[in-house]
């Protein structure tokens, strides 16, 4: 029996074969366009374009990379703490990264807990977020210094290809641009949950109808963006 879709009047007609088949299933399930509002949806085209962002620079250091002839710095000796009277190799970005990664689940909690409108724990949840940020880009910082007082430059680096410089200050410098801006709307957002303001529908900026917490999950969709870019730049960067 030939498959059929169901119109707007109720009648079923023949499913198109091939690609258009494709395109009436999307197309006859309206549901999953209508009921995504304003602020999820432009969160997702927002997360989109920043992928193609991000995918170029990886793309661009990967280039970089392969095409230069000079060594390229050993990461584990670049990235390595001097502690206890030794070299530990990227002991600070492990550190990093766990940080990090523990937020995204202290961030998925806050939008459960969104979901239940529970203004204590999600306002909670959502500053402990934040502070994970916050000490990552504290981390960060001090991962910076550190390259900067041992005389990495944009345009150069005293172990070997030039362009570990640029590479380094753009890639980590504009993901950390993300995490902080992403650190002051969590506590934005926070602020607004521990008033009520999403139970009260109190006007402002970041505020959704009343009863709607949804502000909230759109945070939670950007915070899991940004950290599932830093796993990337965690494989690429320092473990290649």
């Amino acid at each position: 029996m030939a498959d059929t879709t169901l119109t707007h009047i109720g009648q079923t007609q023949p499913r198109p074969a091939g690609l258009r088949g494709v395109a009436a299933d999307w197309s006859s399930d309206q549901r999953a366009f209508k009921n995504v509002s304003w602020g999820k949806a432009m969160m997702w085209i927002f997360l989109l374009s920043d992928t193609f962002v991000f995918g170029c620079f990886l793309l661009s250091y990967m280039t970089a990379r392969m095409s230069t002839r000079v060594p390229w710095p050993n990461p584990s000796e670049v990235f390595a703490l001097h502690i206890g009277g030794s070299n530990i190799p990227l002991i600070l970005i492990a550190i990093m990264t766990f940080v990090l990664i523990s937020s995204s689940g202290t961030m998925a909690m806050a939008v459960n807990f969104g979901y239940r409108h529970d203004r204590r724990k999600t306002a909670i949840l959502m500053l402990l977020t934040a502070a994970l940020g916050a000490t990552f880009v504290g981390m960060q910082a001090f991962e910076w210094t550190k390259l900067i007082t041992e005389g990495v430059r944009p345009w150069g680096n005293p172990w070997g290809a030039a362009q570990f410089g640029s590479s380094f200050f753009m890639i980590t410098g504009f993901h950390g641009t993300h995490v902080t801006f992403g650190v002051i709307f969590l506590i934005i957002v926070a602020r607004k949950v521990w008033r009520g303001d999403y139970d009260t529908g109190r006007p402002g900026f970041f505020t959704s109808r009343r009863g709607r917490y949804e502000h909230v999950e759109i945070m939670g969709l950007y915070w899991h963006f940004v950290d599932l870019v830093w796993v990337f730049i965690f494989a690429f960067f320092y473990l290649w």
